[in-house]
């Protein structure tokens, strides 16, 4: 079937659910236990999870896998409820957090450790920080970070109190993201010792509270090569990077110091982003493959949700483009239909599109300010047919 064609049949499927808005956000879970302990501002929200566990009927037992699994929502979610679960992502800071959120842990333990940890003697050390940290943190911080850095490898948990810090740290920086960059904002910010003292009873006493069931695999792994067994997932519950472009490691310098003062490993390969390739072409072809492992784990008749956000590119056709015919080139500025594409290319590969929710709706804004448009955030309902 020609792309034209599938977009008119498509349309009677799509549904306006402005009433879930703020759920495609990490907003609602700012104020979360466990959800908290770190932000990362392009995921979606614990609520969102649950719904569509429930729409899905999952049910003790079953696989959820989220491959694109920023800071842990869905694993977090879906331990919550007694269902086992897979988070992948490329970004070490990612997979780390993740990890760290989904861990079983003893809360007697931690006080423990949390003792040794804040009635060791500060001494000075020094380090070399890179230069954007020196920049984004205050050199008073950057001590206490060095010092606790090197009590907290002593410790059991040191993952933990390492979110912890972490966490800390980005509180007290002056680092602002914007879009795909980030910003020196300076401002008042709390002594660096205080607020992560206080963050660490705070994020043990919600490992007291937090009540867990599933099994929970993360792991550090490209999308696109999936190391997951052929019909073995129920549901996927995912939201994979949007078409903009946007390096993530370059928006997480503040955690990637961290990761790398961690030894966490970096696989550093992004959708779209592909030297000598036009960005809607090579967005599209990551994706395609992507679908098609997607496709390759799930279990006949598993249920697939992706948030995906719709793109304006200069020099795009929009929608008018065959996904088929990506090498053709334009003068023409407009909007990338990415969830009406990307349902056509998982119709191809085998996938029935049940349903698109349109959840928000944006300005497509050109140099920030000149508005072009308005552009659709959905949430697109798959099934293995």
């Amino acid at each position: 079937m020609e792309y034209e064609e599938f977009r008119k049949q498509l349309t009677h499927k799509v549904e306006e659910k402005p009433e879930w808005r703020e759920l495609a956000t990490f907003v609602p879970n700012k104020h979360l236990p466990v959800y908290n302990w770190f932000y990362y501002k392009e995921g979606f929200a614990k609520e969102l999870v649950d719904k569509l566990i429930e729409m899905f009927e999952i049910k003790e037992g079953m696989i959820v896998l989220d491959p694109f699994c920023g800071s842990g929502t869905t694993p977090v979610a879906c331990n919550q409820r007694g269902i086992s679960a897979v988070g992948l992502d490329v970004l070490p800071t990612a997979v780390f957090a993740s990890r760290v959120k989904t861990a079983e842990y003893s809360a007697e333990n931690l006080r423990e450790e949390a003792k040794i940890l804040f009635r060791r003697k500060f001494h000075r050390l020094i380090w070399e920080f890179p230069k954007i940290m020196r920049t984004m943190i205050n050199k008073y911080a950057l001590e206490d970070i060095a010092f606790f850095s090197t009590v907290i490898e002593t410790l059991k948990n040191k993952d933990f109190f390492t979110l912890a810090l972490l966490n800390s740290a980005i509180k007290v920086s002056y680092a602002w993201k914007d879009g795909g960059v980030i910003k020196i904002k300076k401002h008042p910010v709390p002594p660096l010792r205080k607020l992560f003292q206080r963050t660490v009873y705070r994020m043990i006493k919600d490992v007291e509270n937090n009540e867990t069931g599933g099994t929970v695999l993360i792991d550090q792994c490209d999308a696109r090569e999936m190391r997951l067994e052929n019909n073995s997932i129920d549901a996927i519950i995912t939201s994979p990077p949007y078409l903009n472009n946007i390096d993530y490691t370059k928006l997480y310098a503040i955690e990637d110091f961290f990761m790398k003062m961690m030894h966490v490993p970096s696989l550093r390969s992004f959708l779209g982003v592909r030297e000598g390739k036009d960005q809607k072409k090579a967005y599209f072809e990551d994706m395609e493959q992507i679908l098609k492992e997607m496709y390759r784990v799930c279990k006949p008749g598993a249920k697939v949700a992706m948030v995906v956000g719709n793109a304006y590119l200069r020099g795009s056709q929009g929608f008018h483009q065959d996904p088929e015919e990506r090498t053709s080139s334009t003068d023409i500025d407009g909007e990338v239909e990415c969830d009406f594409i990307l349902s056509y290319l998982a119709d191809k590969i085998g996938f029935e599109t049940e349903k698109i929710f349109v959840l928000n709706k944006r300005f497509a804004l050109e140099n920030r300010t000149i508005k072009k448009g308005v552009l659709r955030e959905s949430l697109i309902i798959l099934k293995k047919k």
